[in-house]
């Protein structure tokens, strides 16, 4: 099988030399059964890499097992990996296999694994090393066949130097390293995933491909794409989904890329779901989801320009009559509070700062 064959057959979209290099590596690797760390910023696709390299193994045929685990907490982590036996903890009310029994004889891909907390990490390096496991409240060991691949968008080499992650798992894990650049880092590919999104899009939707113009091609090569290629999915298909006229232009995207550098652009843009109602509640939710966002940056922007008000009403030549940051913080928190009405997590992200930092400001300036 050529390159270009393997990006075919598993969907990797790029013509980018970096992309090329790690379909070629890719394919070396995925006939052996030794472990994989894939780098990459969240959105990336590293996900698309783990389910070729499943793909093109002999464990083909086999289970592909898919495990975030930043997404399940810490305190059942173990037992989902590993699995309990009735009776072991409170909840725990029949015996139940874990991921790595479930995975036995194909791969388990474990993405945002610096997440993984050390006590976890213990158990797994030493699954890992000897093919074995011991249930939670067993206490007897259980065998399995399986192939590791694993990914973080996180410097594990930092991760260990800070000591969250250990330093045997890191070096058991790295066998092989696989790093996807950034979208914004190979832009000469985004036309391919457009066209790419469209299609699928279309096909599985059953309508009408629009066509898109190169000015709104010219706007998506310019832009940086802080959420990668799921940030471009996420517009692409949306455009797609509130097309009226068989035409996507610049116009079509505007509304979903602007304001590049604030909180709300790094956030996944609707997408629309198979099981989802008629078109035309369709078209409402979006546009309501649409207006939303925009009286939300329409805030943002009042309160920057109330906040320069105050500091220019304060301000003077006179270096004694300039005010203190604390006075123009608190100002700022009050005009937050008051144009979202009380809800602190819409005036926390007005202002950019965590929620946990809003509750102390406001303990803090007794608001």
């Amino acid at each position: 099988m050529t390159i270009d064959e393997f990006k075919k057959q598993f969907g990797i979209i790029g013509k980018a030399k970096e992309i090329r290099d790690l379909v070629d590596i890719s394919m070396q690797v995925a006939k052996t059964d030794i472990s994989i760390l894939i780098y990459g910023e969240s959105g990336v696709g590293k996900e698309i890499f783990a389910r070729a390299i499943h793909g093109y193994s002999s464990r083909a045929d086999k289970p592909l097992m898919s495990v975030n685990c930043g997404a399940i907490p810490e305190g059942i982590l173990e037992s989902e990996l590993f699995g309990h036996k009735k009776g072991s903890f409170t909840g725990a009310v029949e015996t139940r296999k874990g991921y790595f029994e479930i995975a036995d004889g194909g791969t388990l891909f474990l993405d945002e694994i610096a997440e993984m907390p050390l006590m976890t990490q213990v158990k797994f390096l030493r699954a890992i090393e000897n093919k074995e496991f011991m249930k939670l409240g067993s206490e007897t060991v259980t065998k399995v066949d399986v192939r590791f691949i694993t990914a973080t968008n996180k410097d594990l080499q930092a991760e260990v130097d800070a000591k969250r992650f250990r330093e045997d798992l890191y070096f058991r894990l790295k066998a092989v390293t696989l790093t996807i650049p950034p979208l914004r880092k190979r832009k000469g590919d985004i036309e391919e995933f457009v066209y790419y999104f469209i299609n699928n899009y279309c096909a599985e939707n059953k309508i009408t491909v629009p066509k898109i113009t190169e000015s709104a091609l010219d706007l998506l090569r310019e832009y940086n794409w802080p959420g990668n290629v799921r940030e471009l999915r996420n517009a692409v298909e949306t455009a797609t989904a509130l097309n009226r006229n068989g035409l996507i232009d610049a116009d079509s995207f505007k509304s979903l890329i602007k304001k590049e550098e604030t909180e709300f652009t790094n956030r996944n843009l609707p997408v629309f779901l198979k099981k989802s109602s008629e078109e035309a509640d369709r078209e409402l939710l979006y546009r309501a989801l649409f207006e939303l966002k925009k009286d939300i940056l329409e805030l943002k922007d009042l309160i920057n320009e109330k906040h320069q008000e105050v500091y220019s009403h304060h301000s003077t030549d006179s270096a004694s009559e300039v005010v203190p940051l604390e006075v123009a913080e608190r100002e700022a928190i009050k005009n937050a509070l008051e144009y979202s009405k009380g809800n602190k997590r819409m005036a926390a992200n007005l202002l950019n700062i965590s929620e946990r930092t809003l509750y102390r400001k406001i303990k803090e300036y007794e608001i």
